[in-house]
């Protein structure tokens, strides 16, 4: 199993552990606003295995205490519920990011207890989801179920939304709100340009605008918050 990019030490990716962050190529969405778009389109290159991976793992029991996996889609990859296996074997708590789109896998991993939390992005309104996730058409069906997998579960989760002033509005987040109504924790993060985003001439909204958006959804979430925002 390939494994793309390694962070090696992040205080911020695993909430309440220290972490490394694991990515994984491929994924089954083209967000225009995507910061990894690299392990998205295939051209980011393989810089270890999973054997590799495991050996850095077993060097770093004691300074570490969890494993944050990333992609891309982590939940395209066949090896993935193998791999975490075998992370936990060695005493490492596993976050696992994921788009949602693949309720049955997330459904597996949940059931053989082999996550330890969940981030979920909610990446816009129902009627504004494909474009925001660079389709042509979506069934938010699965996006649906995987919300409800996590809000009926018992693990710690997260729903997360990347905020781009060209792609979000306020009336989105009623409806965003409206989606995940009664959700424990979601976080609004603005987008930040950088060269690996595929397309130009995106922005990141006002501090203002993200406090609008989050006294919208305060009627829905127990718990909002603004992420990665001065």
């Amino acid at each position: 199993m390939k494994i793309h990019g390694l962070q090696k030490m992040t205080l911020l990716d695993f909430p309440g552990r220290v972490a490394c962050t694991v990515f994984l190529g491929s994924c089954d969405f083209r967000c225009p606003f995507c910061h990894n778009y690299e392990l998205v389109d295939g051209s980011a290159p393989a810089v270890m295995d999973h054997e590799d991976l495991l050996s850095f793992l077993s060097k770093r029991q004691g300074l570490l205490d969890g494993v944050a996996i990333t992609g891309g889609e982590p939940c395209l990859n066949a090896g993935l519920p193998g791999l975490i296996r075998q992370i936990r074997t060695l005493g490492y708590a596993v976050k696992l990011d994921t788009n949602g789109n693949h309720p049955s896998v997330l459904k597996a991993l949940l059931t053989e207890g082999l996550l330890d939390y969940v981030a979920m992005d909610i990446k816009n309104s129902p009627d504004k989801y494909a474009l925001t996730a660079g389709l042509a058409e979506i069934d938010l069906t699965p996006i649906r179920q995987s919300i409800g997998l996590l809000m009926g579960g018992t693990i710690p989760y997260e729903f997360r939304t990347t905020v781009v002033r060209e792609f979000h509005e306020a009336g989105d987040f009623e409806k965003i709100g409206q989606m995940i109504a009664g959700a424990s924790h979601y976080f609004l993060q603005s987008f930040t340009d950088r060269e690996s985003v595929p397309y130009g001439n995106l922005h990141s909204p006002a501090k203002e605008e993200l406090l609008r958006y989050l006294n919208i959804l305060k009627k829905y979430v127990n718990i909002v918050e603004l992420r990665g925002v001065d």
